[in-house]
C-alpha cells in the first residue's frame, strides 16, 4: 500500500491506560513514516469521523505524545456511539468512506470494548464491500475485563490495583471504629454482566478475617437471606463486615438489583442506579447495623496516580502492536496479551479475528468463585495478583500528578458539513 494516513480513536469508558496505548499507536507510527504519513484521532470517537473532526496528532511534540503514557482519560474524547448494520444505515457507512478517501486515511484503529470491537468489525466489512483499501485492527479496552481470546484487557489491572487498595483502607477505617460505630461498609464498583473488579476487591485479604467478607458478583445470582446470615456471621467473627459488590449484581430472574428504570444508554444497556445504597438499607433494616457505604464510580477508572505498571506496560504494547499488525498487511483483527506464565508472570502479544471478538462477553469462570459465592479462590488469586503488580507513578510537581493537555488542532474539512 502506497503511503497514507492513519486513523486513531477511543470509545466507550475511558480508563487510567488508554492514553498509553494511543501513546503506543503514535509513536510507533511515527517510526514508520515510509508507510504512515500522519495519525488522525478522532474528536469523541468514531464520530469524530462522521462529523470530519479530525485531530491532527503531527501538531503535538514529542514529549506531549511521550507524557500522554502517564496521563488518564481519554485526551482526544470518547464516546457511546454504537453503529447499526450496513442495511439499516447505510448512510453513516458511506459518510465514513467519503472522509477517509477525502483524507487519504488507509489505517484505522478503534480502542474500545466489545461494542468498539463491533465497530472496527463493521468498518474492515464496510472497506472491503466498496474496494476500499485500508487496515482496520481493533485495540482492546475495558475496565470490565471481558473481551474474550485475551488473557486481561487495558484498564482492568489498575481498577482491579486501585479497587483492591480502597477496600484494604478502608476496611482498616471500619475496623478500627467497628466497636462504637459503624459496623457495615459497602463499596459498589463497576461491572454489568462479568464480576472481576468486584472479585480483584479479594485480593486486599492476607489472612482470614480479612475483608473483604464478602463480594457480590454478578455471576451470583443474588439471594437476600443467605447473604443476611453471612453478613451477620461476619459481624459476630471479626465485628464489622466489608462488602464490595459489582454494579451489576442481579436475581436469579436476571433482574438487576440497581435497575433504575432509566432506560437504556446508546449501546442498549440497562442504565444502573446505586446498588451500594441499596444493600446497606437491607442491611440495616435486618439487622440495625450502622452502615457507611461509597460508589468507586469515575474514580476507580480514572487513577493513574496508582496505576498498575503490568497494566501502563501492556497498553502500550497493545497500541504498539496494533500499528505493526498494520504495517504487516494485517486487517479485521485486534492484538491480545497471551499469558504464557503465572510465576513468574510472562506474556507475550497475539491476535484475535475481530469477527469472533465482537459483542462477546466473558464472565468470570466457575472455578474463580468460591464454594459459598461470596469470595475468590486461589485461582482467581493466581489470575489476578500478577495485572495488578508494580508501580508507574506519573510525575509530581506541587504535589499534584502532571498530566498532559494536547492542543488538539483539527484538520481543516474537505467536505460538506451536511450529509
Amino acid at each position: 500500500m502506497a503511503k497514507a494516513n492513519a486513523f486513531y480513536a477511543q470509545s466507550g469508558g475511558v480508563t487510567a491506560v488508554i492514553n498509553a496505548t494511543a501513546c503506543g499507536v503514535i509513536e510507533t507510527a511515527r517510526k514508520n513514516r515510509d508507510t504512515i504519513a500522519k495519525v488522525y484521532a478522532g474528536r469523541n470517537g468514531i464520530l469524530g469521523a462522521l462529523n470530519e473532526e479530525l485531530i491532527d496528532t503531527s501538531k503535538e511534540g514529542t514529549k506531549a505524545i511521550a507524557g500522554l503514557r502517564q496521563t488518564p482519560s481519554g485526551a482526544f474524547g470518547s464516546c457511546r456511539y454504537k453503529l447499526k448494520s450496513v442495511e439499516e444505515n447505510a448512510r453513516e457507512y458511506n459518510r465514513l468512506i467519503d472522509v477517509f478517501k477525502a483524507h487519504n486515511i488507509r489505517y484505522f484503529f478503534y480502542n474500545g470494548g466489545g461494542d468498539s470491537q463491533d465497530t472496527a468489525n463493521k468498518v474492515a466489512q464496510l472497506s472491503a464491500s466498496k474496494g476500499y483499501e485500508m487496515q482496520c485492527i481493533g485495540v482492546p479496552k475495558t475496565v470490565d475485563n471481558d473481551l474474550p481470546f485475551t488473557d486481561c484487557c487495558p484498564g482492568f489491572g489498575s481498577v482491579a490495583k486501585y479497587v483492591a487498595i480502597s477496600t484494604r483502607e478502608a476496611a482498616l477505617d471500619v475496623a478500627s471504629m467497628c466497636e462504637t460505630s459503624t459496623k457495615i461498609f459497602v463499596l459498589e464498583v463497576m461491572g454489568r454482566h462479568a464480576g472481576w473488579i468486584a472479585a480483584a476487591a479479594g485480593l486486599a485479604q492476607e489472612q482470614k478475617g480479612d475483608a473483604p467478607h464478602i463480594i457480590l458478583l454478578p455471576e451470583v445470582p443474588f439471594q437476600q437471606a443467605k447473604f443476611i446470615r453471612k453478613v451477620k456471621e461476619s459481624v459476630k467473627d471479626c465485628g464489622y463486615c466489608v462488602i464490595v459488590v459489582s454494579e451489576g449484581a442481579q436475581y436469579k430472574d436476571g433482574t438487576f438489583l440497581a435497575d433504575s428504570g432509566a432506560g437504556k444508554d446508546a449501546f442498549g444497556h440497562t442504565q444502573l442506579g446505586g446498588v451500594a445504597p441499596m444493600i446497606a438499607e437491607l442491611i440495616k433494616s435486618k439487622t440495625g447495623y450502622k452502615y457507611h457505604w461509597a460508589v468507586a464510580d469515575y474514580l476507580q477508572r480514572a487513577a493513574r496516580h496508582i496505576a498498575s505498571a503490568t497494566d501502563v506496560e501492556q497498553a502500550y504494547a497493545l497500541g504498539k502492536a496494533a500499528v505493526e499488525f498494520a504495517v504487516a498487511g494485517k486487517t479485521a483483527v485486534m492484538p491480545t496479551i497471551v499469558r504464557t506464565s503465572d510465576k513468574p508472570y510472562r506474556w507475550k502479544i497475539g491476535e484475535a479475528k475481530l469477527s469472533r471478538v465482537a459483542n462477546v462477553e466473558r464472565k468470570m469462570p466457575k472455578n474463580f468463585i468460591s464454594s459459598d459465592g461470596f469470595g475468590i479462590t486461589a485461582s482467581a488469586r493466581r489470575y489476578l495478583a500478577p495485572l495488578i503488580a508494580g508501580e508507574d507513578y506519573p510525575s509530581y510537581r506541587d504535589g499534584l500528578p502532571q498530566y498532559v493537555r494536547l492542543k488538539n488542532e483539527l484538520v481543516k474539512k474537505r467536505l460538506p458539513a451536511k450529509w
